[in-house]
This record gives structure tokens, sequence and C-alpha cells, in this order.
């Protein structure tokens, strides 16, 4: 397995997403009912998929790897970066869900809300999933020791091992294929 390509692929399937994501703010926008079950389905995948399958093994093994060994510099400019942005991903999930909720409970000038928190993530995951694939990734399959690179192997693995017990990977691939087919 190579962890950094894997974790490329995944991007793949968050862009996927990030595309209904969008799909469903334009029929928002458009004033067609906020279908909250799919909201709900975003969040879900967002949330496990995308943040503690995905971002917990760049944070958890890549990320820290590249800190460890290739010094502050990195620690506290690229990869801290990478973390802020993460975080601003769940700033956005969090107030999306609470509009959706606020929708949902009758207050229909939220809409707007969802609309701002959905593309906001969208925007900010689209350029964030470009600097890693074309920066991040690349700086650490080139600076990393091969000796750590191999730990980075060993601890993904250990990872997606654990997930596909859960049948976390094809659970939220699967979300994909459903709600890209519902957006057409």
């Amino acid at each position: 397995m190579n962890a950094i390509k894997l974790m490329m692929e995944e991007h793949k399937y968050i862009k996927r997403m990030l595309e209904v994501v969008r799909k469903l703010s334009i029929k928002v926008l458009n004033g067609e009912d906020v279908d909250y079950n799919i909201f709900y389905k975003v969040i879900d995948f967002v949330r496990n998929y995308a943040d503690k399958h995905h971002h917990n093994k760049e944070e958890e093994i890549l990320f820290k790897k590249m800190s460890e060994e290739l010094g502050e510099a990195i620690a506290n400019g690229p990869i801290f970066g990478m973390l802020a942005e993460h975080d601003l991903g769940r700033l956005y999930m969090k107030n999306l869900e609470e509009a959706v909720q606020r929708v949902q409970d009758g207050d229909m000038d939220s809409r707007v809300d969802v609309i701002a928190n959905a593309i906001s993530y969208t925007d900010l995951l689209h350029r964030h999933i470009d600097k890693e694939d074309n920066a991040i990734y690349k700086f650490g399959e080139n600076k990393l020791k091969k000796e750590t690179l191999q730990e980075v192997e060993e601890m993904c693995e250990e990872v997606e091992k654990e997930a596909e017990k859960e049948s976390i990977q094809q659970r939220y691939i699967d979300l994909v294929d459903e709600l890209e087919k519902m957006m057409e």
C-alpha cells in the first residue's frame, strides 16, 4: 500500500462529494426545499470519512512525521496551515448542521446560511486538496527518510484495516455514488 497515493485517491471521493454539495446549494438557491436528509448524509460523510478517516491519517501520521523529522519551519508553516484549514472545515460543517436544523425548525432565512457554509466548505476543500496533492504530499515523499515513509505506510495500513472492519471505506464510497445519482 502506498499511503500517500491512497490519501490522494480518497481526495477524489471527497471532491465528488463537494460536487454534490454544490448541486444541493444550487437547488436551495433556486428556491427548492432544503433536503435535510441529504444534507445530514453529507455532514456524516464529511465528519466520518473526510475528517475522522482521511484527515486523521494526515494529522496523526503523515503531518506528525513530517513535523518531527523535517523541523519547525515545516511544522509551523505548511503543516500548521493544513491543520488550520482542517479546523476551518470542521467549523463550516458545524455551522452547516446548525443552519440546516434552523431551516428544519422553520427559520427560512437560515437557507442563506446553509448555502454560505456549504459553498465555503467546498471552496476551502478544493484549494486545500490541491495544496496537499501538489505540494505537501510531494514534499513529504521527497524529503522524508525511507524508514519514515515506511512507518507512515505501516501506520496507515493499520488504520485502513481497522476501518475495513466497520466497512468505513465502502460505506462512504457507496454514499457518494448514491448522492451523485440523486443529483442527476
